[in-house]
């Protein structure tokens, strides 16, 4: 990947396009996760700090290519000023005359905030002529929204074509973070997939069997692959049809030289509810009930395989974590990561929503190398996939 970062950006006394993502979660009105809002400020603060007209660019939700009072970007432009502790200027519309105006107001080191590009259908379209009304704002391009990096939208791929365009600084991270662990990683290497369905990861697993080491499935989607070597699951959550599906990702690992890690035991209820009675089963003992996490020998098995590894790329939980007591093995690995990170023994990169919530509950979101907040676009690029937004950037 070659892509200029702001380094490389003479930023001072020009009007800088920010690709950002605040699409955050609301609730009645007030932002219930700023985690985004305090990603993109190191990005806003560095090109302001350089006499740069940093002018921020974001969708929220899905309007549709229609104006929706409740879907307006004002409320962030507080949150921003909050973060920067200075003040955020904002205009009622991402393109023609009002947005013109208020960009030509703006001095050295100010902030603006556009109103949600997705008002416009020409964003998800990526029509070029709303990209080229978007540059018209704009000297430079900075594309500081990884997590919307893999839609090919007028404000993350389409202004890229019309300006000199460099990473943001949360994009330079991820992207060298996603490069150390999966392009140029130190071997070995371990990757964990977790989740509910194997139809949904399945060009996860493909693109990984030939990257990785060790390929640890856990969560629901190791149900199949149980079933699929005939072992009993009782009434687990599993994809019937998929069974040959998992035979050939295991076949395909085991021609390669990818080991595929299955758990040994689980954690068994008959019923999905908190606090509900579960037994320890060994994976090939008969029940009729329901494996919601894996079980603490298959926890023990990660944790003393990840003791030879150099990296780790984690995507999706153990077992139904949200709920005790099946968060345990998510915890205890989970921990035992953040443990090895620390003393400098692996380097640790996770993603997905679930993932980042479960970190977060085991209290140890800031003890991995990177934690990627970006759902689909980091699954995408775990896939092997080309992200337009990255795509775009490249020199």
């Amino acid at each position: 990947m070659t892509f200029k970062t702001l380094d490389q950006a003479d930023v001072k006394g020009k009007r800088v396009l920010v690709r950002a993502d605040l699409n955050v979660p609301m609730r009645d009105g007030h932002i219930s996760d700023m985690t985004r809002v305090e990603r993109v400020a190191p990005t806003i603060q560095d090109i302001a700090d350089r006499g740069g007209r940093v002018i921020v660019l974001s969708h929220f939700e899905r309007p549709k290519g229609k104006r929706v009072p409740e879907m307006s970007l004002a409320p962030l432009a507080e949150a921003l000023a909050e973060v920067l502790r200075k003040p955020v200027a904002f205009a009622d519309d991402c393109i023609g005359a009002v947005a013109e105006e208020a960009v030509a107001k703006m001095q050295d080191g100010d902030v603006l905030l556009l109103e949600n590009t997705r008002f416009h259908k020409g964003e998800e379209e990526n029509d070029p002529a709303f990209a080229a009304a978007l540059a018209k704002l704009g000297d430079l391009y900075v594309n500081d929204a990884f997590s919307a990096a893999h839609r090919a939208h007028g404000s993350t791929a389409g202004v890229a074509h019309h300006l000199p365009s460099y990473a943001g600084r949360l994009m330079q991270a991820e992207l060298e973070a996603l490069e150390a662990a999966l392009s140029k990683p130190e071997r070995p290497v371990m990757a964990i997939v977790g989740g509910s369905k194997v139809s949904t990861k399945l060009d996860l697993l493909g693109n990984l069997v030939g990257k990785v080491d060790v390929l640890v499935i856990v969560g629901a989607m190791a149900n199949t692959f149980l079933a699929a070597k005939g072992m009993p699951v009782g009434r687990s959550l599993q994809e019937k049809d998929l069974h040959e599906t998992a035979r050939q990702v295991m076949a395909q690992a085991a021609a390669g030289s990818c080991e595929i890690l299955l758990p040994v035991d689980g954690t068994v209820a008959q019923e999905f509810k908190a606090h509900a009675a579960t037994e320890i089963l060994p994976v090939d003992a008969e029940h009729d009930g329901m494996a919601l996490d894996v079980g603490p020998a298959s926890a023990d098995l990660i944790i003393a395989r990840l003791q030879d590894m150099k990296t780790l790329v984690w995507n999706g939980p153990l077992g139904a974590f949200e709920i005790q007591p099946f968060d345990a093995s998510t915890m205890k690995v989970a921990k035992a990561v953040a443990d090895l990170t620390q003393e400098g023994k692996l380097r640790s990169v996770a993603g997905g929503g679930d993932t980042v919530s479960a970190l977060r509950q085991a209290g140890v979101i800031d003890e991995l190398s990177y934690v990627s907040s970006a759902g689909g676009a980091f699954l995408e690029w775990l896939e092997g996939k080309t992200l337009p937004g990255v795509a775009a950037l490249e020199s």
